[in-house]
């Protein structure tokens, strides 16, 4: 069974790094990893998830309408 993972922190703590380290991980064993947003969310720009030190990805945005 899949697992969801929530980790929250204040800023500048590493979470969205965690988060792509983990996907990168999950990926070079063939695992599927799924990243999601928010739609409001528009700092790495629209489907786009990306950590202060550069590393980014693909993601899935939401709608919490």
């Amino acid at each position: 069974m899949a697992k969801l993972y929530f980790y929250y922190s204040a800023m500048n703590a590493g979470k969205t790094t965690t988060l792509l380290q983990s996907r990168h991980n999950y990926a070079e064993r063939g695992m599927n990893a799924l990243v999601l947003k928010p739609k409001i969310d528009n700092r790495s720009g629209e489907g786009r998830v990306r950590s202060r030190i550069g590393i980014e990805a693909e993601a899935t945005e939401i709608d919490g309408a």
